[in-house]
């Protein structure tokens, strides 16, 4: 399991090791900013920033739960999946349904459909995502109710995206570094390309998160996600 310190360690290459061009910048990981001070801060900017988006958007989330209900009345608001958080802990995430209700079911059919490398699964024009949906998820919309998991210290502002725990347990060593820090509602991954960018080059930029946060980089993406959170060509 990958614990949180400040102390730097030697990356060590085994058989399950990325090729040694992609750990070049890597060769030293120091797992996140622990001081005290950043780590406070960072939490208050967590919980007031959540508490005043979550006021600001109530109007868009009423909106947003009238739609998925005139589509599907029978079908939840709320899609809550099991995701994993720092050093392994689980928690429930949550989203509004851009899916059809038995989604999860139907994946096992649309496996030789991925188009996401690595351990990721992601289908450009998934036939599982409603017309609502495909809107809110254009617009990063279904990733809002986050807010809570971030109030409730699940998830942070700003880390790496959390990932699936079955995605997880076929990372490598290097790859679990991610889980290193509390995930986050943004990341360098979200505003720099999203699904367009590679697993491989996803998991550097979340190193490059841990190895460089601080109050200042956690503030630029946070501004950042605003710019590119409507409209996003590489949300699917």
């Amino acid at each position: 399991m990958v614990t949180s310190s400040s102390r730097k360690e030697e990356v060590q290459v085994s058989a399950e090791d990325p090729p040694m061009e992609i750990l070049d910048d890597f060769q030293t990981i120091e797992y996140g900013n622990t001081d005290a001070f950043y780590l406070l801060t960072k939490r208050l900017l967590d919980v007031v920033i959540s508490i005043v988006g979550i006021a600001v958007l109530l109007p868009l989330f009423l909106l947003v739960v009238l739609m998925i209900k005139v589509e599907d009345p029978e079908g939840e608001i709320f899609f809550r999946q099991q995701r994993v958080g720092k050093d392994g802990t689980l928690f429930k995430m949550y989203k509004f349904r851009s899916m059809v209700s038995n989604a999860e079911t139907l994946k096992a059919a649309l496996i030789d459909k991925n188009e996401a490398a690595g351990p990721v699964f992601k289908i450009r024009f998934d036939p599982r995502v409603t017309k609502v949906g495909a809107f809110i998820r254009k617009t990063s919309i279904d990733e809002l109710p986050q807010l809570i998991n971030v109030l409730k210290g699940e998830m942070s502002l700003v880390g790496p995206r959390p990932a699936l725990p079955d995605e997880v347990d076929k990372y490598t060593d290097f790859e679990r570094r991610r889980i290193a820090v509390v995930p986050g509602l943004t990341c360098y991954w979200q505003v720099s390309g999203r699904s367009n960018i590679g697993f491989d080059e996803w998991v550097k930029l979340d190193l490059k998160y841990i190895k460089e946060r601080n109050t200042l980089v956690d503030l630029k993406l946070i501004c950042r996600t605003v710019f590119v959170l409507f409209g996003s060509k590489d949300a699917f």
